[in-house]
């Protein structure tokens, strides 16, 4: 706003000494169009910023390296391996801001679920107890899409890999 009043203020001292009627017409049009574009950029940077969530995609990368080996071929050397990164990655998650759309008391237990089940797994994946790694991982897994459930679908059933 302050560049409007004084491109306006600029427009009134020059149009008195330099300006024929068309090219003031013209410079005020491009004014017009220049402060529309710069308040729709605010708007579409908002919408941006809310199509994002950084901390759960960090998750989900560690959460794939993890995951997949056990589901696909009962390989659990990768979850074993990653578990503090899993529950450091899911404490960082837990702490960060929410992005407009999924802040509610359904994620925030959540998050503090996945916390939680990430900081016990990493006991968990120690233990040499193959049932319980599994089953503890799986669980964690579960947590973690019900999250991207929240983000992508809005509660609905999101694509299970």
């Amino acid at each position: 706003m302050i560049a409007i009043d004084i491109f306006i203020l600029l427009y009134n001292n020059l149009k008195l000494k330099y300006m024929n009627k068309s090219t003031s017409y013209v410079l005020m049009l491009l004014a017009f169009a220049l402060a529309i574009a710069c308040s729709g950029k605010k708007d579409s940077d908002a919408v941006a910023n809310n199509d994002e969530w950084p901390e759960m995609d960090e998750f989900h990368m560690v959460m794939a390296e993890s995951f997949h080996p056990y589901k696909d071929s009962a390989n659990m050397e990768p979850a074993k391996a990653n578990a503090a990164e899993m529950a450091r990655v899911a404490d960082k998650w837990a702490s960060a801001a929410l992005p407009e759309k999924v802040n509610n008391d359904e994620v925030k237990a959540s998050l503090a679920q996945l916390k939680t089940d990430a900081t016990a797994f990493t006991q968990i994946a120690q233990s040499g107890d193959s049932t319980k790694i599994g089953e503890a991982l799986t669980n964690l897994h579960d947590v973690f899409h019900k999250l991207q459930e929240a983000w992508y679908a809005g509660g609905k059933e999101h694509d299970k890999h």
